[in-house]
């Protein structure tokens, strides 16, 4: 399946041009229809029968099967979560922190997570550190070193957490997960590492570092094109092993038809003891088929080398905007591209003057910017439509290849006119 294939099986992208992959992907039909397919089968053998139980089994367990597969994890390591903040959240309140304990969190983390180690840190009398990685733009060598010699830095004696996203949400630089548990494991504390893999997973290679993570949670719905509802975490063997349940449910419990008062080994040994209760197992069939369709694409490395071809072009363009500023310094490692417009409009005002012209992407607070992601289905008119439309509202002269896009479309509206005058052809408002 070709990329142009997939795209075509978007309906969110037949009516706009977008750049919000990072925020939710589109869902392409056969997930949507493999989702309807699925409730139907419930309903037909259900929805709560003797029948049902083994079809729901069945779900469950290849969808752990491929998702562990996905991040290069063995199944018994691959808790079923509803999004990444749940990924996040369930195992890491249950590790065994001491009062007096340090976590060592990045200043370019989601506010969900930021939000949820504050308040561990007030029940159980922890302390807070920063990790310094919100400057890092650059060449991604200097870049590793520059995160293992910052958390050289800030490491201390008490250190029980380091939280660190694979790819930084707002400034698109990818931090060397791999390099970053080599070096915790090296401290006499051996600290846990959460990873927020919100934007890493669908998009570029994960297996290795959600192999080398202790807590590496992500969800299907953004880059793996998958429905809202539905993700996962990957675990490591000592948060399994040394980790306490958190939210209680019965899909945490060994035996879920009782509870006896008495036993002190109620849980699941296995991931599963992170798992809550009733889900939504037709999204299961839905994100199955959304990562076998990327599959269909291209290999992992395939489709993250296009994904990079497409966000390279869209930041060699805004480089040629006076007034456009993008954070990173070279080219983008993945489809994530922040970038800045000079002037006293705010960056929410932009997106809202980008829609009204089909053209979706979105801002972001910290740092003020503006985000918009390339795909696999991206295309070049999406990027150069963007790209006018940037240059229009910056006030910068556009780059030559826009200028020549845009005469070659008046070209060919003028020869459609020509031919018929019942075909018509216009140029983009953008310009």
């Amino acid at each position: 399946m070709g990329t142009n294939e997939l795209r075509s099986l978007c309906p969110a992208l037949q009516n706009k041009t977008y750049f919000n992959y990072g925020g939710q992907g589109p869902l392409p039909n056969p997930s949507l229809e493999a989702i309807t397919a699925s409730w139907a089968r419930i309903q037909e053998l259900g929805p709560f029968t003797a029948d049902v139980w083994p079809y729901i089994a069945k779900e469950v367990n290849s969808t752990r099967r491929l998702l562990a597969q996905c991040c290069g994890v063995p199944p018994h390591r691959l808790a079923l979560t509803e999004n990444v903040t749940s990924g996040c959240v369930l195992p890491l309140w249950g590790l065994p922190f001491t009062e007096g304990d340090r976590l060592l969190i990045g200043d370019c983390e989601h506010p969900g997570v930021v939000s949820a180690c504050v308040e561990l840190a007030r029940r159980q009398n922890l302390a807070i550190d920063v990790l310094p990685v919100k400057h890092l733009r650059g060449d991604q060598t200097q870049c590793d070193a520059a995160v293992v010699e910052a958390i050289d830095q800030t490491l201390t004696p008490r250190t029980r957490l380091v939280v660190l996203s694979h790819l930084l949400w707002n400034t698109g630089q990818v931090m060397p997960i791999t390099a970053v548990a080599k070096q915790l494991h090296q401290h006499p504390q051996q600290p846990f590492l959460l990873v927020d893999a919100a934007q890493s997973f669908g998009q570029i290679p994960v297996e290795d570092a959600a192999a080398a993570a202790d807590i590496y949670a992500f969800t299907g719905h953004k880059w793996a094109c998958g429905p809202e509802g539905l993700g996962g975490v990957a675990l490591s063997e000592r948060v399994v092993a040394e980790a306490s349940p958190t939210v209680i449910g019965w899909r945490s419990l060994r035996d879920e038809s009782k509870v006896d008062l008495s036993s002190t080994d109620l849980f699941h040994h296995d991931s599963r003891r992170f798992e809550v209760a009733t889900s939504c197992v037709p999204l299961m069939a839905g994100l199955r088929c959304s990562l076998q369709l990327l599959e269909n694409a291209g290999s992992a490395q395939q489709r993250w080398d296009h994904i990079r071809s497409l966000s390279g072009k869209f930041w060699q363009a805004l480089q040629g905007l006076e007034a456009v500023k993008p954070l990173l310094e070279v080219p983008p490692a993945s489809g994530l591209v922040s970038f800045q417009i000079i002037g006293d409009v705010s960056p929410a005002e932009h997106v809202k003057q980008l829609g009204t012209q089909g053209l979706w992407i979105r801002d972001l607070a910290d740092p003020s910017c503006l985000r918009a992601c390339t795909h696999i289905t991206t295309t070049d008119d999406d990027i150069n439509a963007l790209v006018a439309a940037i240059s229009a509202l910056s006030g910068s002269d556009p780059p030559r290849q826009i200028i020549l896009l845009k005469d070659n479309l008046k070209r060919r509206a003028r020869s459609a006119s020509s031919r018929s005058s019942k075909c018509t052809f216009s140029v983009p408002s953008i310009w």
